[in-house]
């Protein structure tokens, strides 16, 4: 399936199916483990309110990184879906150059390198930069998943608003996720 068509759909589902699939920006990166959806009706998202010069590239062409700051600290990274509408890219269990990704955080330890999206956009060199560049281009290699792990969901992290939403996807058992997952009944 070629990514144009792949993130021209929900965020919810798309978010789903990332987990499992593989990331690397310029060589360094690693499994999806963890993302969250965002869609244009939710008032948790950065599109809520209409286009605007922050928000701009959530309203362009799927399959495209939408990158902002968070509390004026950490870049995040998301990828765009159907206009107004993005998957946060939360978690990778690091797997290429672990070495880069070390140096760039200041630390080794695999288990949080990438474990929440700002240590994973450090991990990843990722800035304003690459807000708006393709996903099918460089730096940028996006291999999605060939068989559907086991994925749990619940409520997004860290927001105020539509917290009850279960739009939160991880892969199950994960040691790489940035929170652990409330446990069902």
């Amino acid at each position: 399936m070629q990514l144009q068509t792949f993130f021209d759909r929900s965020a919810v589902t798309v978010a789903s199916e990332l987990i499992g699939a593989m990331l690397s920006v310029d060589g360094v990166g690693g499994m999806i483990v963890e993302t969250e959806a965002y869609q244009p009706d939710d008032p948790a998202s950065h599109s809520f309110r209409g286009p605007g010069i922050r928000n701009r590239t959530m309203f362009g062409p799927p399959a495209h990184a939408y990158v902002y700051r968070s509390y004026g600290i950490h870049w995040c990274l998301n990828f765009v879906c159907r206009a107004g509408s993005a998957v946060l890219i939360r978690a990778l269990e690091p797997v290429f150059d672990l070495s880069r990704m070390a140096e760039r955080r200041g630390r080794a330890d695999p288990l949080t390198l990438c474990a929440g999206p700002g240590r994973l956009a450090q991990a990843l060199g990722i800035d304003i930069g690459v807000d708006g560049a393709s996903l099918e281009q460089p730096p940028f290699r996006l291999e999605l998943r060939q068989s559907e792990p086991a994925i749990v969901c619940g409520p997004r992290i860290g927001i105020t608003k539509a917290i009850d939403l279960p739009w939160r996807f991880g892969l199950q058992g994960s040691p790489h996720l940035s929170k652990r997952f409330p446990k069902t009944p």
